[in-house]
Formats: structure tokens, C-alpha cells, sequence
């Protein structure tokens, strides 16, 4: 059995992620993404060090805001590949790029099970790049358990573009969206109907959509998609007053559109910046972040209560050989859980 890489102090964890030591922001991405007490406590702290430097709006001087770009679309529409030339055009422009590629969780194992750092053979070389793949853990919207954590470590090294790279499993892309600042979301020409695949909801999220792949034999069926989505967007209600989403044509294999695509996300930024919008997006950010942190606190919580964990198995037993309705299983368990705490509260 290989044994736990020993731990680092905090002093260690934050000099190493502001040096942008690689090594060191992968372990201090470790210890975030880690369910052990210890790890999360040191985490938190390390977090807490950090905020200055990754909220513009509790540092002085201001801190640059990084670019918060979430990519998603359906399997098969070619997101590593479009990621890795994206990327790469950004490092000419002086950038540094940070990917969190969240990959799909085995079933079986819940590990990841598609390897996107080997997808993005050149990103993946650059010393101005860093990539993590992560897997979704069978979470809804093909978000890595802690996703917004790592995101805000990449900011605290110096990355100014992060990239993150869902799943696009179809369920969930709200969370997705809730901790980035620009949502793009993929898709195919081609299919008859190029909202097919995608949900109306997802489009309605989306700041751009980029019809993939434009090139070759494709380059027509995507004009022909780019029409009919632009002509949709027309009537899809929009998530924010302050901007209207675009639809362009790109192609990851041979980079068409990408430096377009990048000028509209950064006028994006520069409007939303002016209206002050951008800051409110963050401080809905950090909203959400909570209310993430909170739901997995009772969920741990719950399921750890002595009194809840002392019934679990029998109940679920009991659901199982259809015994007990899963609406009894819940209340049966809250009983439980409430009842205890209410025991201590009298004591």
C-alpha cells in the first residue's frame, strides 16, 4: 500500500502556490480536494491566506482579476482539443493558462477515466501552463468536488486565465456557471437539429457558443448550425441585461475563430468590469461557494450522526426489499438525526 505524501505547513503551502511551484500547487490541490479532518482544516486556513490575492475586492492595491472561462458542450464536441489550441494562443499573447479538466468518473471505481492532461499533449508541456484533471466524482453537472477551491489556488499562482472544462454531461451546468465569469458552451453542426443534444436551459446560460469543428468537410454544416443558433439566441431569454450572447464558428483542430472568440470574451470582461457587474458576479461567486460548503458539511454531518449511521444500513436494507417507501426511509432518518440534538441541547 503507498503511503500518504506527508504534509506540508501552511507556511509551506502558501509560499510554494505565490512561488508557482508546481509540485507544491498540486499538493496544495490534494489537500483541498481531501475529505480528511486534518486536511480540511489546513486547507481552510490556507484558503483564508490566500483570499487577498484572489479577491480584487479584499486587496490592496486591487488585485488583476483573472479570467474565469468555463467550457462545455456534449461528448464527442471536442473540448480538449479546442482547450489545448485555446490555450496555446494564449500563451503567445503572454498569458498564463491554468485547465481544470474535469474528467467523468468511472462507475465502477470513481476515478477519472478519460485522462484529459495526455489530451492536451502541447498545453501540457508549456512551464507557463498547468493543467489538473480531476475527476467529477458522479457529481451532477460533471463538477469536480472542489473545483472553485483549485480555481481560486490557480489565481493565487499567478495564472490570469483559467479554463474550466466540464464534463458536458447535460445535468447540472448551473453549478458550472455560478463559479465562472464567462460560459461557453460547444456544439456541433450537423445533427439536423443543432439544439439537439443540447438543453435549452444550457444555451440559456451560456455568454458565446462556439459551433466546433468548422473546418473541412464540416466548415459548411457549421455555417449552417452558426445560422440557426444566432437566429435562436433571438428568442431565448437572456441572463443578464448587460450582455448578449454571441454564436461564432470555430474549430480546435485548426484554431479559426479562436482569437475572435478571445476578443469577445475579453470585451465581455471590459463591459461587465464598467458596469460593475463583474463584482457582483464575484461576490455571487463567493455566495455560492458557501452554500456548496454548507451542503457538504451536512451532508457529512448527516451521514456520520451516530444515531443516523447506527440505522442506515437496516433502513436501506429496508428500501431496498420495498419493506419501506423512501419518503418513511428520510423521515425515519431525520428523526434520528434531530432527535439526538435536541437530547445534547437539553443536557
Amino acid at each position: 500500500m503507498t503511503s500518504k505524501r506527508p504534509r506540508l505547513s501552511l507556511d509551506e503551502y502558501e509560499r510554494g502556490v505565490r512561488n508557482r511551484d508546481r509540485a507544491i500547487l498540486a499538493q496544495a490541490i490534494t489537500l483541498v480536494e481531501s475529505r480528511d479532518d486534518a486536511d480540511a482544516a489546513l486547507a481552510r486556513l490556507l484558503l483564508t491566506r490566500l483570499t487577498p490575492v484572489t479577491n480584487p475586492t479584499h486587496s490592496s492595491p486591487p488585485a488583476t482579476s483573472a479570467r474565469r472561462v468555463g467550457v462545455t458542450g456534449v461528448p464527442g464536441v471536442g473540448k480538449s482539443t479546442f482547450v489545448d489550441e485555446l490555450g496555446m494562443r494564449l500563451l503567445r499573447r503572454g498569458k498564463k493558462v491554468a485547465v481544470l479538466a474535469i474528467d467523468p468518473s468511472s462507475t465502477i471505481s470513481g476515478g477519472s477515466i478519460l485522462g484529459d492532461k495526455t489530451r492536451m499533449a502541447r498545453l501540457s508541456l508549456e512551464p507557463e501552463a498547468f493543467i489538473r484533471p480531476s475527476p467529477s466524482g458522479l457529481s451532477p453537472g460533471g463538477v469536480a468536488r472542489r473545483t472553485r477551491e483549485t480555481m481560486l489556488l490557480c489565481e493565487a499562482a499567478g495564472f490570469d486565465v483559467v479554463l474550466v472544462e466540464t464534463v458536458g454531461v447535460g445535468q447540472g451546468e448551473t453549478t458550472v456557471s455560478e463559479m465562472v465569469d464567462f460560459f461557453l458552451v460547444l456544439a456541433l453542426g450537423g445533427a439536423g437539429d443543432e439544439l439537439q443534444g443540447i438543453k435549452k436551459g444550457v444555451i440559456e446560460l451560456a455568454d458565446a457558443i462556439g459551433v466546433n469543428k468548422c473546418d473541412g468537410d464540416g466548415a459548411a454544416r457549421a455555417r449552417l448550425a452558426l445560422g440557426d443558433l444566432r437566429a435562436a439566441l433571438r428568442y431565448l431569454p437572456r441572463k443578464s441585461s448587460s450582455w448578449s450572447p454571441r454564436a461564432l464558428a470555430v474549430s480546435g483542430q485548426t484554431g479559426e475563430g479562436l482569437d475572435e472568440l478571445w476578443d469577445v470574451i475579453e470585451e465581455h470582461h471590459r463591459t461587465l468590469e464598467s458596469l460593475g457587474v463583474l463584482a457582483t458576479m464575484r461576490a455571487q461567486q463567493q455566495r455560492a461557494w458557501m452554500w456548496s460548503l454548507v451542503t457538504d458539511r451536512l451532508d457529512r454531518s448527516f451521514r456520520t450522526h451516530p444515531e443516523v449511521a447506527s440505522r442506515l444500513g437496516r433502513v436501506e436494507a429496508d428500501v431496498l426489499r420495498g419493506a419501506l417507501t423512501p419518503p418513511a426511509a428520510v423521515d425515519e432518518l431525520f428523526a434520528a438525526f434531530a432527535e439526538q440534538g435536541s437530547d445534547a441541547r437539553s443536557q
